[in-house]
């Protein structure tokens, strides 16, 4: 049981979490809350990013990409300690799962959310599969922005809400921003081993030292999105952001000197930011 909560990366999960609790934040800012909906998007969400996961390691794997003895969490089909059989019926299961839970939010939306399912079904897949897997060609990041925070923020929102609006786009921008770094951290610590097996991740194209510098912009960006939001709500939510951003800051000088396995608790650490804040925009809401 060990080997597969480890291999469902259990320190990353805040990140799929986060878009949730935002986007709830923002239906709350508009008058309205389901609880119902928010659960159900809690539990798809975080049943996607298991799968994606576990596809991750599977299709890895039999990429020859995952190599015995590499930096970063132990990876149990390379490692021997699951089969890549178990993994793959462990990934479509969990996403047949997700689907499942994911259609009952028809009761809820219109019938072409079906259309949303399908594509983030596809993107959990293909993160990693197909002929063009999007975290061996640099489009990782643009992925994570896409599924991590624009969708899961702006649709948990309309679900409850039945709009969509700006604020709500600017917040998943800065949700995606701050998901993105948590695979900048992942990236930055296999900068070798992935440049080794050709993968060609935005760290592996730019370098370390930029994208050092774009995981420090990016959670100053972020916070500079969030400033239209930030203005309907109580003057004290201000703290957020300083909060966020002192957090962000300790964050990177950690990245700044940390290397090879050392830099797995900053991967949890930067997931764990990203959490805490959007509980603290979560809480903000509730209390406008």
């Amino acid at each position: 049981m060990k080997k597969w909560i480890e291999a469902m990366r259990l320190r990353t999960l805040p990140v799929s979490l986060a878009g949730v609790i935002c986007g709830t934040g923002c239906a709350l800012l508009q008058g309205s809350f389901n609880a119902v909906v928010a659960l159900l998007c809690v539990l798809f969400a975080g049943l996607a990013q298991i799968a994606s996961n576990f596809g991750n390691e599977y299709y890895d794997y039999k990429n020859g990409i995952d190599k015995k003895g590499r930096e970063g969490f132990r990876r149990g089909v390379t490692e021997g300690d699951i089969s890549p059989l178990a993994m793959k019926r462990a990934t479509y299961t969990t996403l047949m799962v997700a689907a499942t839970i994911g259609c009952t939010m028809l009761f809820f939306g219109p019938w072409w959310l079906i259309f949303v399912g399908a594509t983030i079904a596809l993107f959990a897949l293909g993160y990693s599969a197909g002929p063009y897997p999007l975290s061996h060609h640099g489009l990782g990041d643009v992925a994570v922005i896409i599924f991590f925070g624009i969708v899961p923020v702006t649709f948990t929102c309309y679900l409850q809400t039945g709009t969509f609006d700006h604020c709500t786009l600017l917040t998943s921008l800065a949700v995606g921003l701050l998901a993105a770094n948590v695979l900048v951290v992942n990236n930055y610590r296999d900068m070798e081993d992935d440049k080794a097996v050709n993968k060609k991740t935005t760290v592996v194209i730019f370098g370390r030292k930029v994208m050092g510098w774009c995981y420090l912009l990016s959670g100053v960006v972020a916070m500079a999105a969030m400033l239209p939001v930030w203005r309907i709500l109580h003057w004290w939510s201000v703290a957020v952001i300083l909060t966020y951003i002192v957090l962000h800051l300790k964050n990177w000088l950690c990245l700044k000197h940390s290397s090879g396995a050392a830099l797995n608790p900053l991967l949890g650490k930067t997931a764990v930011t990203l959490l805490l804040f959007s509980l603290m925009f979560l809480i903000a809401a509730i209390a406008k």
